[in-house]
């Protein structure tokens, strides 16, 4: 088992339970905190990165809190079996639904109906911008971290799980997946970046990529930074950056243009 974690990181599971754990050490969540609740067969793997930076300082303060579900702590026997061979036959093993229904039920005690119930799935509808700001704008997540072939299909049928994924890849499990989902919409919490405006220009906040950036010093390998930049000129400034979101998603990802056209023409 792990040991008593460093302050950076809050207070991980470092014993299994079956009932979700704060993870901070510092501050105790606020009353109405977005919450995100993990069920995972690697609880050891959070807070990982996000106990970190900005995300991290967060979760000690307070402004979100962390909770792990122990997956194995659910399982059968002995040996707490979490998993066995795919009905039909085939290579792999599947999480079985019984194991995994007593983990749902426990993360799922006492939230409010609105509470969402998250598949990291690679056949799930892919994860983004607006997906994080609807999580963001709820009371918090419930997110399930898949291992070997996936989950029993009748618990996602059972509980209306929604799936989503990070792309089109496959990874080992969910835990980077949720760990990526978690930091995309804790980043948009109130009083997380401390800078609102931050989160209202970048990439796919408008449906566009976001434009370049640029910093001291004014030269650099005979680089320079563009000239509208340091002109002074408000106006330029934005039509540049504007112009530079448009090419830059032009070119690509002619998905999100071709969306954007079609906003812009219902508008």
């Amino acid at each position: 088992m792990a040991g008593t974690p460093s302050r950076s990181h809050g207070r991980k599971s470092a014993r299994a339970t079956r009932t979700p754990r704060d993870l901070m050490a510092e501050a105790a969540p606020r009353p109405g905190t977005w919450g995100a609740r993990v069920i995972t067969l690697l609880p050891q793997a959070f807070p990982g990165v996000l106990g970190e930076s900005l995300t991290g300082r967060a979760l000690r303060e307070g402004l979100w809190s962390l909770d792990t579900i122990d997956l194995r702590e659910f399982g059968e026997g002995r040996h707490r079996n979490v998993d066995d061979t795919p009905a039909g036959g085939g290579a792999g093993m599947v999480l079985r639904a019984d194991v995994m229904g007593r983990a749902i039920d426990t993360a799922m005690a006492a939230t409010p109906p609105d509470w969402p119930l998250i598949y990291l799935s690679p056949r799930g509808a892919r994860f983004d911008q607006a997906c994080a700001r609807s999580l963001a704008e709820g009371p918090g997540v419930t997110l399930i971290c898949g291992r070997f072939e996936g989950l029993d299909e009748r618990v996602i049928a059972h509980y209306g799980i929604a799936e989503i994924s990070l792309g089109d890849f496959v990874m080992t499990g969910g835990e980077i997946a949720a760990q990526a989902v978690i930091d995309a919409t804790v980043r948009l919490l109130p009083g997380v970046l401390g800078n609102e405006a931050s989160t209202e220009e970048e990439s796919h906040s408008a449906g566009l990529l976001e434009h370049p950036h640029y910093t001291r010093p004014a030269e650099w390998r005979g680089l320079t930074i563009p000239e509208v930049l340091t002109s002074g000129d408000h106006g330029r400034v934005a039509a540049w950056r504007r112009a530079m979101s448009e090419r830059l998603t032009r070119e690509r990802r002619p998905d999100l243009w071709q969306a954007h056209l079609a906003r812009s023409k219902d508008g």
